[in-house]
């Protein structure tokens, strides 16, 4: 079994909630995409070819399929591919942790793109590592030997790096 790989994304930088917009249809500042940009960068250096045995797995929500957009771009991983999941906005760890438990093991790297605190939440219970997601940071796990997606669960991945903007 190749060693799986799984990438925690946290939106990018959004317009702040008002009473004119719903929360779900906020839009990523130019901070934001700024930062996205950089991050998707860091995370291509150490990341191969986007191909066959990855999956990206977005929320719905604008924020999220912005940023979901913006590093697919830089990583080379075809737009059309992303697996758009109304359910991870907003969702609790433990239904990301189920949605990543269907996954086939076919694949052998997962870029997951949501919300805190869910995102930071799914991170400290596979990893047993507290951490907090700043917007467009991105968690690196890697999965431990002989453990795939489907068992993947409490302490079974460790927590590699959080990529950030410095």
């Amino acid at each position: 079994m190749d060693k799986k790989s799984l990438y925690i994304i946290r939106h990018a930088k959004a317009e702040l909630p008002t009473f004119g917009k719903d929360d779900f249809d906020r839009d990523l500042l130019s901070t934001g995409i700024g930062r996205a940009e950089l991050i998707a960068q860091k995370l291509k250096t150490q990341l191969p070819a986007a191909d066959e045995k990855t999956l990206v797995i977005s929320s719905t929500a604008n924020r999220a399929m912005q940023t979901a957009k913006i590093f697919c771009g830089v990583l080379g991983y075809p737009e059309e591919r992303i697996v758009w999941e109304p359910k991870v906005y907003e969702a609790h760890y433990l239904f990301l942790m189920k949605r990543l438990n269907d996954i086939p093991s076919s694949y052998d790297r997962i870029l997951l793109f949501g919300h805190n605190p869910g995102v930071s939440d799914l991170v400290a219970y596979t990893t047993d590592h507290s951490v907090n997601l700043k917007t467009a940071h991105t968690a690196c796990l890697e999965v431990e030997e002989g453990i795939d997606y489907s068992t993947l669960s409490a302490n079974t991945a460790i927590l590699k790096q959080v990529i950030t903007e410095y």
